[in-house]
């Protein structure tokens, strides 16, 4: 089977039509780097909980990645919560 180039888009080039496509792809970026924020603060799921004002377990569908648990807007507050500024380019 020949190598197929990528369009950029993981969920695209899976099949996604494009405004899933899209909106997958951001909550993935923002999961990403919420995810990276945590650890870097190393704190327990607990303590993470507590910071970000949501429950340990919803702390857990974060670090394992289960984007379809949350919205665009929870993941913003998250990252600002974490003391991020989230920008938002459109190309």
């Amino acid at each position: 089977m020949a190598a197929i180039k990528s369009s950029g888009n993981v969920f695209a080039d899976l099949g996604f039509d494009a405004e899933e496509a899209a909106n997958l792809k951001l909550r993935s970026q923002l999961m990403i780097a919420a995810d990276k924020a945590l650890l870097e603060k190393k704190l327990t799921q607990q303590a993470a909980a507590k910071a970000l004002g949501i429950s340990q377990p919803r702390v857990s569908d974060l670090l394992r990645g289960k984007a379809e648990k949350f919205t665009i807007d929870s993941l913003v507050n998250i990252l600002t919560k974490l003391g991020h500024e989230v920008t938002l380019r459109i190309a």
